[in-house]
């Protein structure tokens, strides 16, 4: 399996605690970078306004199977918590687009720590995201 990142994620959040429990708890906007390779898949992006991030969790820790959820005691397995401790580091937020700028989306609600590695953006649809 090939992953490599399509851009990198500049957020207000430096340190894990910094940011906060999910991304739509914060106003807060973040920068993502669209490296110049992919720019040409920004076509039409401002046709939605919401969007789901996937970036890679590279200060994670990868070999715990177990966490505790804020606000719990009890630790759960990882595949039922969403946890940044994970096999794969890989997380989905879902961000409000605010602005774009060529290569620079501006976007709120985005909970990625500074400098995270960008793995794909796709487009919210409600009728088929929400059950």
């Amino acid at each position: 399996m090939k992953l490599k990142p399509i851009g990198v994620i500049k957020s207000p959040y430096k340190k894990r605690e910094d940011a906060p429990r999910q991304g739509r708890y914060s106003k807060k906007l973040s920068k993502i970078t669209v490296f110049d390779d992919y720019l040409e898949g920004l076509q039409d992006i401002e046709r939605h306004k919401y969007y789901y991030v996937f970036y890679w969790l590279d200060k994670a820790e990868r070999d715990k199977l177990k966490g505790i959820p804020p606000g719990k005691t009890e630790e759960r397995g990882v595949f039922s918590i969403r946890s940044p401790i994970r096999p794969n580091p890989i997380a989905l937020c879902l961000v409000e687009l605010v602005k774009i700028e060529k290569n620079i989306l501006t976007v709120k609600w985005l909970d990625a720590l500074d400098g995270s590695p960008l793995l794909d953006i796709k487009p919210f649809w409600p009728e088929t995201d929400c059950i």
